[in-house]
C-alpha cells in the first residue's frame, strides 16, 4: 500500500464509527474472528481499545493485521483502522 492510498483510506476512516472494542481481556479467539468478519464484510474497520486493556493499541493492531491477513492503515490513541480487500464483495476502490 502507497501513501496514497493510505490517505484515501485515513480519510474514509474519520467518518466512521468503531464497530468493535476491545477490552481487557484484549485479544481473544472471538475477537479475531468478529475482525476477520467485518473485514470481508465492509474492507475497512475501525476497532476501539478500551482504558481498561492493558495492551498497547498498536501491539494490538499489529496482531490483529497478522492475523486476520489485513494491513494497519493508522493507529491514532486507543483507535486502530484496518484494511483488506474483500474477496467476494469489493467496495472499495483504491487509487493508483
Amino acid at each position: 500500500m502507497n501513501s496514497r492510498q493510505r490517505a484515501y483510506l485515513k480519510s474514509l476512516a474519520m467518518v466512521m464509527d468503531p464497530i468493535l472494542q476491545i477490552g481487557k481481556s484484549s485479544l481473544t479467539p472471538e475477537i479475531t474472528e468478529a475482525v476477520n468478519e467485518a473485514l470481508e464484510a465492509r474492507e475497512l474497520v475501525k476497532i476501539h481499545v478500551l482504558k481498561n486493556c492493558m495492551d498497547d493499541a498498536r501491539s494490538i493492531g499489529e496482531a490483529l493485521a497478522g492475523r486476520t491477513h489485513s494491513q494497519v492503515v493508522q493507529v491514532i490513541g486507543k483507535k486502530i483502522v484496518l484494511y483488506r480487500e474483500s474477496k467476494t464483495k469489493k467496495k472499495i476502490m483504491l487509487p493508483q
